[in-house]
């Protein structure tokens, strides 16, 4: 009989050259449709002057003044650079505040201070200045909306999920071929279950008629390759790990509805800073040491790392509404809210936690009070406690005396870098194959030097493509922040995407021996249950950036007058840019 050719060698070798195709066709898609497809602001009302001139409203919290940053720009001599705030609630109801300016601002001829009521046709004054305020009603509202391009005309997100599930058939496929037999249904039946989940959740954001899905394709995209780390590297936790990441799209869902509200937002951030600051005491109190780190904690037999959830109460805590922005004291607050929690990470012993945390507070500080000055202070401050705490923790001295020489101490201080690396190389562009490597056999593998697994087993292209699903993210909340409805949303989307791209760039760099080793996660992928968890709920405050039409489950259909009580016609008008605007 002829010999029947093995044909394994074949579909391993297929496989290992389709999955960085599709990888790469799903990041390219994904980024089209953020970063280069059409984006039009939101408007919400306008200010006419007394030439029958307007300034659109596009955001729930507006800036007036005269400096070229502020969101609505009156040049005038009189009109202070910061002048007014002008806010929306979710009720449709305005206030303007004045910001301490020089000549003062009037409603109806009457000065105010802050948080004072606006309604539609009354004269506004900042200065010289003098506006009607005209808030636009239901009709109006929704023919300036469909003029506004929704995501997926031209990138749509139900085909890209589908080159997903293509890529995640594939990675299964060459699972059923180096996995062992007795692993081998609980990895299939995982990848099934994230492949149930992905579309379930997709047809869950149709249903409300949102078409915007490319933030949640990057991340299932990142998850998958959790999976495959999982499945690799403990194999054993397949059903776990699964459960984790249903937990972790559950609630990002509940986040994502409960921050439709800003009112139930601004009323419980203090629970949250309570919150936080419980599960680090406990942390402190109760946790165990684990090679140096006491950031374990064991109930009824799980374990989990209180501060992967405290990352997220941060944020909640740390974004701010306008009106709170211009309070020193709120500020002050804030500093002393994150001094504690830093402090408490120091007590703990995570490091690699601690430095994420600083790096998302010099971002929200910064956000939250425009001042170069008080970031400053923050490093200054914080370059002397990094030296105080690296006096006190001998382990981690131990991992900033190995960087940079790890090759001088391979089978001790630099024992996991150097196998990271030697992995890394030896997978080649496009991979040894899934569940083909032997770095998954080192201590940490699946977590702290997964960039160096996925790169062996997967391939370097996987790997960056990996990266660029991060920085893709970062990108598009910060793309969106001249967008955002809310100082809040911008604040928190922004805090988000900065602590994913710091912690991704520890683990990556520190396991590449080009920054110190501090034994952080990759987000999605680095196996584990409350860090892929806290990963999910923080997309959903990049979902609240996202303002395109129709496209975000976060940002609410909100209601606008059904008609005008005036009987002055707004019907036309000229914008200051000299453009016919119609209502």
């Amino acid at each position: 009989m002829p010999d029947i050719p093995d044909l394994t060698a074949y579909i391993m070798t297929g496989t290992k050259y389709l999955l960085p195709i599709l990888a790469l066709w799903i990041l390219l898609r994904c980024i089209r449709s953020m970063l280069r497809e059409k984006y039009e602001p939101e408007t919400w009302a306008w200010l006419l002057d007394e030439d029958g001139a307007a300034l659109p409203v596009s955001h729930w919290e507006s800036i007036i003044g005269r400096s070229p940053s502020s969101d609505i720009v009156i040049d005038m001599p009189s009109v202070s650079k910061l002048h007014a705030s002008l806010q929306r609630d979710g009720d449709g109801d305005w206030t303007l505040s004045d910001l301490r300016s020089r000549e003062g601002t009037y409603i109806n001829g009457d000065e105010i201070d802050i948080l004072e009521p606006v309604e539609d046709g009354d004269t506004v004054e900042f200065g010289d200045a003098v506006m009607t305020f005209r808030e636009i009603d239901a009709a109006e509202r929704a023919a300036l909306e469909r003029r506004r391009t929704a995501p997926g005309r031209f990138v749509g997100p139900g085909v890209t999920l589908l080159i997903l599930s293509l890529f995640q058939a594939f990675l299964t496929l060459e699972f059923t071929i180096t996995a062992a037999q007795e692993y081998l249904f609980p990895i299939c039946l995982a990848f099934f279950a994230l492949m149930v989940t992905e579309w379930f959740c997709y047809l869950v954001t149709r249903s409300v008629r949102r078409t915007g899905f490319e933030p949640e394709t990057l991340a299932f995209f990142l998850t998958t390759l959790g999976t495959a780390v999982c499945a690799t590297a403990t194999p054993e936790d397949m059903f776990r790990q699964t459960i984790f990441i249903i937990l972790g799209v559950a609630l990002y869902f509940f986040l994502g509805a409960w921050l439709r509200s800003l009112e139930r937002v601004k009323s419980s951030r203090f629970i949250a800073a309570a919150a936080a600051l419980g599960l680090l005491a406990v942390n402190v109190v109760f946790s165990e040491a684990v090679f140096g780190a006491k950031n374990w904690l064991s109930i009824a037999g799980v374990s989990f790392q209180p501060s992967e959830l405290v990352k997220v109460l941060y944020i909640y805590t740390g974004a701010a509404t306008l009106d709170r922005l211009f309070a020193r004291r709120n500020l002050f607050v804030f500093i002393v809210f994150s001094a504690i929690c830093v402090i408490a990470l120091a007590l703990i012993g995570d490091f690699g936690t601690a430095v994420i945390f600083f790096a998302t507070f010099l971002v929200i500080s910064f956000m939250r009070s425009g001042s170069f000055a008080t970031v400053f202070l923050a490093v200054s401050g914080a370059a002397m406690a990094g030296f105080l705490v690296i006096s006190v923790k001998p382990y981690i001295a131990d991992r900033f005396s190995a960087w940079g020489h790890v090759w001088e101490d391979v089978w001790d201080k630099g024992y996991q870098q150097t196998h990271a690396l030697s992995a890394a190389a030896s997978g080649g562009l496009f991979g040894k194959g899934a569940g083909s490597g032997w770095l998954k056999d080192i201590f940490a593998a699946e977590t702290d030097m997964v960039f160096g697994v996925v790169s062996e087993e997967l391939g370097l292209i996987i790997a960056v493509l990996a990266m660029f699903a991060v920085i893709a993210l970062a990108l598009f909340a910060v793309r969106n922040a001249a967008q955002g409805r809310s100082t809040f949303y911008v604040i928190a989307g922004c805090a988000a995407v900065s602590l994913l791209m710091v912690q991704m760039g520890l683990n990556v760099f520190g396991s590449l021996d080009i920054l110190p080793f501090t034994g952080v996660t990759f987000p999605f992928v680095s196996k584990g249950g409350t860090s892929l968890i806290s990963c999910w709920m923080l997309l959903a405050f990049v979902k609240a950036t996202d303002t395109r039409r129709d496209a975000s489950f976060v940002v609410s259909r909100d209601k606008a007058p059904r008609r005008r009580e005036e009987d002055e016609d707004y019907d036309d008008y000229e914008d200051y840019d000299g453009e016919e605007a119609k209502a």
